[in-house]
């Protein structure tokens, strides 16, 4: 007897130190849907230190909240202003550490890998990524920020990287390469 496979819920993350974009996704079989999506604008807040502790802070009420088993958050791309470097790369540690905290599957991805994942592209804007997600899923709400449409498609990432059997198998692989050589049938490529 074939065991069901178990609903998904995943947390999407799109760090940031003025906006930072967040979603959940539940994934069962093949079908996807975003429960909720939003920013937390960070701007206001005194310090650096205080963006960190609460970034923290709301990320693990979402957690508490929507109760994910997995957290997807973007990669930090490179920069030429090494100070903005710093400052988004603790964000994200911030995120990350909420996730760890409660116990969470955390996967990390490109910005590349994201964007090649949603429109085929690894190089499409922002724009595009929106675009296609508000096309492919219905949302929960009418107006929708760009780093909330990121932190979706960064969760729709990690649900369809899974269930490739690159990540959140029982069997890792190196590559896409080592997956065909172990997986014949699937792939019509030599």
């Amino acid at each position: 007897m074939k065991s069901e496979q178990k609903e998904k819920v995943i947390l999407g993350i799109d760090p940031g130190t003025n906006i930072l974009g967040y979603s959940i996704l539940i994934g069962n079989k093949n079908t996807l849907k975003i429960t909720s999506c939003g920013v937390l604008k960070l701007k206001g807040t005194d310090t650096h230190f205080d963006r960190l502790h609460q970034i923290f802070t709301q990320i693990s009420e979402l957690i508490q909240l929507h109760q994910p088993s997995d957290m997807a958050i973007e990669a930090p791309f490179y920069g030429k202003n090494i100070q903005s470097m710093l400052k988004l790369g603790r964000a994200q540690g911030a995120a990350i550490l909420a996730g760890l905290e409660n116990k969470l599957i955390i996967a990390e991805y490109s910005p590349r890998r994201i964007k090649q994942s949603i429109t085929g592209n690894g190089n499409a804007s922002k724009e595009r990524v929106a675009r296609m997600i508000e096309s492919m899923y219905t949302l929960p709400k009418a107006t929708v920020h760009l780093d909330e449409t990121d932190a979706i498609a960064v969760a729709v990432c990690h649900y369809f990287e899974g269930k490739s059997g690159l990540k959140g198998t029982n069997k890792q692989f190196k590559s896409w390469g080592d997956y065909i050589n172990s997986n014949p049938g699937k792939s019509n490529i030599k």
